[in-house]
C-alpha cells in the first residue's frame, strides 16, 4: 500500500500534467502544503494560478472553497454571520466559505482592506471570531490567494501584516514554447481538470504535517537560517527586515521540503533554495532603492550568497 509521501508524488505528477513547466513552483506548493502554510500566486492574469489551486483541491479528498473577491465584498461573506431566527428568538451562525479546507481566495486584491484583513485571524491561527465567539477551524486549513499585479485597475495593495502569514509568495509566469504546446494538445478535446481524482486523504495530510514536525534541523543549520533573517534586518536597502515568524515558517518550510524529498533532516542548501520565496513579501524595499529597480527578490538574493554555508 503506497505512503502518504508515494501518494503526495502522485499528487506532485498530475498537478504537472495540469500545470506544464512548473514543476518548481508546484513542488513549493506542496511544501507549503505540508508544511500547514498559505500560499500567494502572484502574477499576470491567464497563466493557470486558478487552475492550479483548483487541480490541488480536486486531488485532496478534502472540502474546498472558492470566493472571488470583489470591491464590494464584505468580511461577513467570507467568516460567516449570525442571523436571528424568529421561532427560536436566538441568533444563529451561518458559517461562511471559510469553514472549509482548502479556501480558494481568487484575485484576493480586488477586494478592500477592510474584507483582506477578515483572513488575518484565519491564515494564522486556523479560527475566526465574527461574532466574538472564537470558532476553530477544520484541519488541515489553507489559504491559496491569487492576486493580480497591483499596477492593475481595481486593485489594493495587500498590507505587510497580512502578507507576512503567507508563507510563500509564487510567480507562475509565463510557460515556455515546448510547455505551451503540450498545454494546447491537452486541451483538445476536454480539459484535463476534469478528469482528477482524489490521491490523497485528508488524513494521510494530516500524518504527514505531524510527520513534519519530527524532521530534524542541526544547530548549525539553525543559526545559518537565523544569519539570513538577521541580515534583512540590518540591510540598508530594507526599511522592514524578516519577522520572527518568517524564521520559524521558514525552518518549517525546509522541514516539510526536506521530508518531500525523503530526508529527516534539513540541509542547508534547502534553507538557501526557499529564502527567496519564503523572505520576499515579507521586507520592504527603500524608496531610492526601488525607484532604481531593484526588488525584494534580488536583495534577499544578494544576502543569501553573503551568507557562509555550514559545512
Amino acid at each position: 500500500m503506497p505512503t502518504p509521501i508515494e501518494k503526495l508524488a502522485v499528487v506532485e505528477s498530475e498537478l504537472n500534467r495540469i500545470i506544464r513547466g512548473k514543476s518548481d513552483v508546484i513542488r513549493y506548493l506542496l511544501t507549503a502544503f505540508v508544511a500547514g502554510g498559505n500560499i500567494l500566486l502572484d502574477d499576470v492574469p491567464g497563466v493557470g494560478k486558478t487552475t492550479l489551486a483548483k487541480a490541488l483541491a480536486y486531488l485532496i479528498d478534502a472540502k474546498f472553497s472558492r470566493i472571488q473577491f470583489t470591491p464590494d465584498l464584505l468580511p461577513a461573506d467570507i467568516t460567516g454571520i449570525s442571523i436571528y431566527n424568529p421561532s427560536t428568538g436566538q441568533f444563529q451562525f451561518r458559517p461562511g466559505p471559510v469553514f472549509t479546507n482548502i479556501l480558494l481566495a481568487d484575485e484576493i486584491n480586488r477586494a478592500s482592506p477592510r474584507t483582506q484583513s477578515a483572513l488575518l485571524e484565519c491564515m494564522c491561527e486556523h479560527q475566526v471570531s465574527p461574532d466574538g465567539n472564537s470558532r476553530i477551524l477544520e484541519a488541515p486549513f489553507m489559504v491559496i490567494a491569487t492576486q493580480n499585479p497591483i499596477e492593475y485597475q481595481g486593485t489594493y495593495p495587500l498590507p505587510e501584516a497580512q502578507l507576512d502569514r503567507f508563507d510563500m509568495r509564487l510567480i507562475l509566469g509565463y510557460p515556455d514554447e515546448e510547455a505551451e504546446c503540450e498545454m494546447l494538445f491537452d486541451r483538445q478535446d476536454s480539459e484535463p481538470i476534469e478528469s482528477l481524482v482524489p490521491r490523497i486523504s485528508r488524513a494521510e495530510i494530516l500524518s504527514l504535517q505531524e510527520e513534519m514536525k519530527k524532521v530534524g534541523i542541526e544547530k548549525s543549520v539553525s543559526m545559518y537560517l537565523l544569519s539570513i533573517i538577521r541580515a534583512t534586518r540590518n540591510d540598508t536597502r530594507l526599511i522592514l527586515g524578516a519577522s520572527p515568524r518568517a524564521a520559524i515558517r521558514l525552518a518549517d518550510c525546509a522541514r516539510a521540503l526536506s521530508l518531500i524529498r525523503g530526508r529527516n533532516f534539513v540541509l542547508p542548501d534547502d534553507v538557501r533554495e526557499l529564502a527567496v520565496i519564503v523572505l520576499s513579501h515579507r521586507v520592504v524595499v527603500e524608496a531610492k532603492t526601488r525607484y532604481a529597480g531593484i526588488t525584494a527578490q534580488e536583495i534577499i538574493g544578494d544576502i543569501v550568497k553573503s551568507i557562509k554555508i555550514p559545512l
